[in-house]
C-alpha cells in the first residue's frame, strides 16, 4: 500500500468512526480479530513506555448475561430517579436547526409516535413521572438489557494502579494512554466491519460497578476504567426505537484559536 492510499484510508477510518447502537450479527468475533484489538491498543503511547493497559476479552454467556442485567437496571434506576436526563440535559438537542447552531450533543430523531409529544418537556417532573406510569423506563432497561447479553464480545479495559494513581500526574498520564488505547481499538473495529459501543449506566451507580468488579474478579492491583460491547455489524441493520443523531461536529472557528486564545481561527474547508 502507498503513503498516500495509507493515509486516506486513515483519514476515512477517522471520518466514519461511529458508536453502534442497535444489534450486533450474532456471530462470534474470531479469536485473530479479538487479538489484534489488543494489538492495535499496545501500539498506543504511554508514559515512559508504561503500556498500563489490561484488557478483559468476555464471551462467556453467563457473564455476559450477568453485565446485561446490570446494564438494563441501572439504566432503569438513573432513569426513574430523573438522574439520567438531569445529569445530560445539557446535551440535548430538539430541532435539526438547533443541531446544526450548537454543532454538539444529540438530537432524538428516531422514537415511538407515543412518546413525541413529551420529547420536549422531558426534563419536566411531571412529564418524567408520567414517563414512569407509563413504563418507558422499564421497556427502555428491557432493550438495553437485550442489547448487551445478545452482544458477542464485551471488552473490559483497566488501567495498572502501579502506574495509575489519580490525583497525580501518572494518573492524568495513564488516563490520557488509555483514550488513545481505546481510540485505536475503536477505529480498528471499523476496519474489521465491526461496531463498538459504551456500556455507560453500570458506571453511574458505585454499588453497581463494584458488582461487576467482583463479576470479573478485578484483582486489587487494577482498576476496571470502563466497558464495551463489539460485534460484527449485521446488512441492513436496524435502528433502535429510541435513536439519535450526532454526526455534527463544531466549526473550526468554534474548537481553535491561533496563537493565542484570543484570536479564533477562521472557517475553511477542511484539508483533511
Amino acid at each position: 500500500m502507498t503513503d498516500e492510499r495509507r493515509n486516506l484510508s486513515l483519514l476515512e477510518a477517522i471520518r466514519s468512526r461511529r458508536t453502534t447502537n442497535g444489534h450486533f450479527d450474532p456471530r462470534p468475533v474470531s479469536l485473530e480479530h479479538q487479538h489484534l484489538l489488543i494489538e492495535v491498543a499496545e501500539r498506543a503511547p504511554s508514559h515512559f513506555n508504561s503500556q498500563p493497559w489490561r484488557f478483559v476479552l468476555i464471551d462467556d454467556a453467563h457473564i455476559k448475561g450477568r453485565i446485561a442485567e446490570i446494564g438494563g437496571r441501572t439504566m432503569q434506576h438513573l432513569m426513574e430517579a430523573g438522574t439520567f436526563f438531569n445529569r445530560y440535559r445539557k446535551y440535548f438537542r430538539f430541532s435539526k436547526e438547533e443541531m446544526e447552531e450548537r454543532r454538539d450533543g444529540i438530537l432524538i430523531d428516531k422514537m415511538p409516535a407515543a412518546l413525541r409529544p413529551f420529547i420536549k418537556q422531558v426534563f419536566n417532573p411531571t412529564v418524567q413521572q408520567l414517563l414512569i406510569k407509563l413504563g418507558v423506563p422499564r421497556v427502555l432497561s428491557e432493550d438495553n438489557r437485550k442489547l448487551i447479553d445478545s452482544t458477542p464480545l464485551i471488552l473490559g479495559v483497566l488501567l495498572d494502579k502501579e502506574e495509575y494513581k489519580p490525583g497525580e500526574l501518572s494518573g492524568f498520564y495513564c488516563t490520557l494512554s488509555l483514550g488513545m488505547a481505546v481510540e485505536h481499538i475503536w477505529l480498528t473495529a471499523g476496519e474489521l466491519g465491526m461496531g463498538i459501543q459504551f456500556i455507560s449506566t453500570p458506571m453511574e451507580i458505585p454499588e453497581a460497578w463494584q458488582e461487576l468488579k467482583d463479576l470479573l474478579k478485578v484483582p486489587d492491583n487494577l482498576e476496571l476504567m470502563a466497558l464495551y460491547r463489539l460485534g460484527y455489524l449485521p446488512e441492513g441493520q436496524q435502528r433502535p426505537r429510541i435513536d439519535w443523531q450526532s454526526d455534527q461536529r463544531k466549526r473550526l472557528s468554534q474548537l481553535a484559536f491561533r496563537n493565542t486564545c484570543e484570536v479564533a481561527e477562521p472557517d475553511q474547508p477542511t484539508t483533511l
